[in-house]
């Protein structure tokens, strides 16, 4: 029996919604804008996908829309905060984007915390290309940026990861 539209969509999205998710975590400050931006980008890719027989997109597409949707809603934060700094102090909400149990662990923590000082760039070619699953040809489709570009980012961020953390290392060894 063939699977129904609505069956290949569940389908693909219990096999990919938790990358989407941990890819939206760097676009948001918050789990639940996390939640909602994949929620925009699959009510978008349905829209979209409607139009071309109704299957799931391809991986790509969906982290670019993602990327998308993340970008719009940055900049409409940002316009909202600058309203609202006349008026409120807004706090920043501490971000727990790789894995919530393991909040408490002391190396995750570390490893989250240079993560999300990469800049933007190094840091989306990074979960896309780890946590995503994403070859360096998709990630420069979901980017638009050529596979080369794709891949010497991923090269930096790596190094500047491996850099942060080494010197860390070093001075935990030296305390002790």
């Amino acid at each position: 029996m063939a699977e129904t539209t609505a069956e290949n969509w569940q389908k693909w999205f219990r096999e990919n919604g938790a990358r989407l998710l941990l890819f939206a975590r760097g676009w948001s400050t918050t789990r639940e804008g996390a939640e909602d931006l994949v929620q925009e980008t699959m009510v978008r890719m349905w829209n979209y996908q409607e139009d071309k027989g109704g299957e799931p997109p391809d991986l790509p597409l969906a982290f670019s829309t993602i990327r998308f949707c993340g970008m719009n809603q940055k900049r409409t934060d940002s316009r909202r905060k600058k309203r609202e700094e006349s008026i409120i102090y807004l706090n920043d909400f501490e971000d727990v984007w790789l894995d919530p149990t393991l909040e408490d662990d002391e190396e995750a923590i570390m490893l989250r915390e240079a993560v999300q000082r990469l800049a933007p760039k190094l840091r989306d070619v990074v979960v896309m290309k780890i946590w995503g699953g994403l070859t360096f040809q998709q990630i420069s489709e979901a980017m638009a940026i050529p596979a080369n570009t794709a891949a010497s980012r991923y090269r930096y961020a790596l190094e500047q990861l491996s850099q942060e953390l080494q010197t860390v290392k070093e001075g935990r060894h030296e305390i002790a």
